[in-house]
């Protein structure tokens, strides 16, 4: 079943690569708040938008499936980055369609238990950002969103390409510890 889904990922990446990827969610609109059962070094808590943003900004970040070889490459990257969001008070989270057992394997193992992932079993949260790969709606599209403190979209990207998903986001956050406030 395993091999089945990745074959099928694969398929849906060589189509996709080529076309032209947009998060409909776009830049100043209002983040949809969400709260979800997510996974933190195995342990399993609610993940909830609206306290998070009021730490700091929240990189929400949808992937299609745990386990699967782009997912994994880019939870050790958020992983390996998490010192720098942190510094710049920022949370990362997650998302993907898998079952909340699945993800405390995956945030242990491919996540080094440094952030957590949460589960959208229904697709729920990634439907509310528009997050929903088109060829197969089954699963989430690779797409990340910066939400400000104040809850507004600051940017947002998709690609199936997982490799610049971690570099944009962070100077996203970046820029946001940059700007004055009010603007």
């Amino acid at each position: 079943m395993q091999v089945r889904r990745f074959l099928a990922l694969l398929g849906m990446l060589a189509v996709v690569q080529a076309a032209p990827a947009l998060a409909a969610l776009k830049v100043g609109a209002t983040a949809p708040l969400f709260k979800a059962q997510a996974s933190l070094g195995g342990k399993v808590y609610e993940f909830d938008l609206a306290s998070a943003l009021k730490k700091g900004p929240v990189v929400l970040y949808f992937y299609p499936a745990a386990f699967t070889p782009g997912c994994t490459i880019e939870a050790h990257d958020f992983a390996a980055a998490i010192g720098e969001y942190r510094a710049l008070h920022a949370t990362v989270i997650g998302v993907s369609h898998d079952t909340i057992g699945v993800l405390n394997k995956f945030s242990v193992s491919a996540c080094r238990s440094k952030f957590p992932v949460a589960a959208d079993p229904h697709l729920t949260v990634a439907k509310a950002y528009d997050a929903v790969l088109p060829i197969d709606p089954r699963y989430a599209n690779r797409t990340s969103y910066v939400i400000a403190p104040d809850g507004k979209i600051a940017y947002t990207y998709t690609s199936l390409n997982p490799s610049k998903h971690v570099a944009n986001t962070l100077a996203a956050v970046k820029a946001l510890e940059r700007k004055p406030a009010g603007n």
